[in-house]
């Protein structure tokens, strides 16, 4: 692997420099080296590394981890699941991924310890350039634009272990590297405070439950008063004698504002602790989260020569709180673009990665968006999800929506619901479409 001082010796700029080897940034990083351009991929911390996150890929991420040719080594590192076990008010469901032709019927369970390095490594075997241990301070030749983020020659890097600094060129920078992005903020990305924002807490366990083959939720978490509050608990297990244990909180207008993840992390920890073996003494360590902003609500997503991927984008899908496969897609669909750009020597055509942005998630997160503000209101949650969970094609419906699974080669029940629910958000404004739903 190069030091920070080989990778910037380079004479002449990198056709891309990317910052953070995350799930967006190395699938870009991937996407672009593989068709023969030369790319730049720095990331701060070094792999193998700890990241706060669910671990579970859904039949969604599974499907780019295959298009990457990836799914032999983390079928060797993860956990093959068949399904959702959901529980909520008093009832029960077990629900397998359904049939789908491009997804397949199943999801993996893996750390990013494990996972991220290997995508990461991957596009380094394919052509790409990885610089680790080392951060992104500051653009180069920064440019204002009228009309989006800020241009840039390339980024001012530091490597962590020497202290030394040096530049890294690029015909195009890509940020990729999460919602509190630094390089981000500089370049002009902001976030919508009326979306949806997420918090998530997450820690390990060892359990002899281990290795099921089903991933769990809890639609119905309250908080240490018996307060229902809007978000969902999860087990969900890794294979390798441990479970990711974790609550997620959706909310938008600061639904959950004063809420102390901790205890409502250790209050969920109580409740699913007998079933699952959980104590001081399986206790891998103390839990950790983190804020992830959702629907698209970072932005704006290019400038002049610079594109916005992943969770620096807020692609995470506000419905279930999903963030790895739209890593994946927003960042092989930014790969897509700037080989355009690359090809015609033609900087305009990043225009096409809106444009692509809202063809692939613009209706799908605006229905989302509406469905945060609807289970904001327990009372309304407790109704759906209760009664929901006893009407088993129901829920299986649900799921596909949620999981973003529908077929577009069908007219079933979910893709019948969910078009009908694009018609009114294309009817009304995005304002109007949320509080029209929120108030049924």
């Amino acid at each position: 692997m190069p030091t920070l001082r080989e990778a910037a010796s380079r004479t002449t700029p990198y056709d891309v420099v990317i910052v953070g080897a995350g799930p967006s940034g190395s699938a870009c990083a991937y996407w672009l080296a593989q068709a023969g351009w030369s790319v730049c991929l720095i990331e701060k911390k070094s792999f193998p590394r700890e990241k706060t996150c669910g671990d579970g890929l859904t039949p969604r991420s599974v499907h780019q981890i295959i298009e990457m040719g990836l799914e032999p080594e983390v079928a060797r590192h993860g956990h093959q699941y068949r399904g959702l076990r959901s529980f909520g008010f008093g009832a029960s469901l077990e629900m397998n991924w359904p049939e789908h032709p491009v997804f397949p019927n199943y999801g993996y369970t893996i750390t990013r310890y494990d996972l991220d390095g290997l995508v990461a490594e991957h596009a380094v075997a394919h052509g790409a350039t990885l610089v680790t241990g080392a951060e992104a301070l500051e653009l180069l030749d920064a440019v204002d634009s009228p009309d989006g983020l800020k241009g840039a020659s390339g980024v001012v890097v530091k490597e962590k272990a020497s202290g030394e600094t040096a530049e890294l060129r690029g015909r195009y920078l890509v940020v990729g590297d999460g919602q509190n992005s630094r390089i981000g903020r500089e370049l002009g990305v902001t976030r919508n405070r009326d979306w949806p924002l997420g918090m998530a807490l997450r820690g390990y366990y060892t359990s002899d439950r281990h290795d099921e083959p089903w991933i769990e939720s809890h639609l119905d978490i309250r908080d240490p008063k018996g307060d229902v509050v809007p978000g969902y608990g999860w087990i969900f297990p890794l294979g390798d004698g441990r479970v990711n244990v974790g609550v997620g909180l959706l909310s938008t207008g600061g639904a959950w504002k004063g809420v102390n993840t901790t205890k409502l992390q250790e209050y969920f920890v109580d409740q699913t602790a007998q079933a699952w073996g959980l104590n001081e003494s399986t206790c891998q360590g103390p839990a950790t989260g983190g804020r992830l902003p959702m629907g698209l609500a970072l932005g704006p997503h290019r400038g002049p020569n610079t594109l916005v991927v992943g969770d620096a984008a807020g692609t995470v899908n506000p419905f279930n709180g999903e963030g790895i496969a739209y890593g994946y897609e927003s960042g092989r669909l930014a790969a897509g673009v700037l080989g355009e750009a690359l090809v015609r020597d033609d900087a305009s055509q990043l225009a096409l990665y809106e444009e692509r942005l809202q063809a692939a998630y613009g209706d799908y997160y605006k229905v989302a968006r509406a469905f945060v503000r609807l289970i904001s209101e327990p009372r309304i949650l407790s109704v759906c999800v209760g009664a929901g969970l006893r009407i088993k094609p129901l829920m299986n419906e649900l799921l596909a929506i949620m999981a973003n699974l529908m077929r577009n080669d069908a007219q079933g029940p979910a893709e019948l619901g969910y078009r009908a629910m694009v018609r009114l958000a294309h009817a009304v404004p995005d304002e109007a479409y949320e509080l029209l739903l929120g108030s049924r």
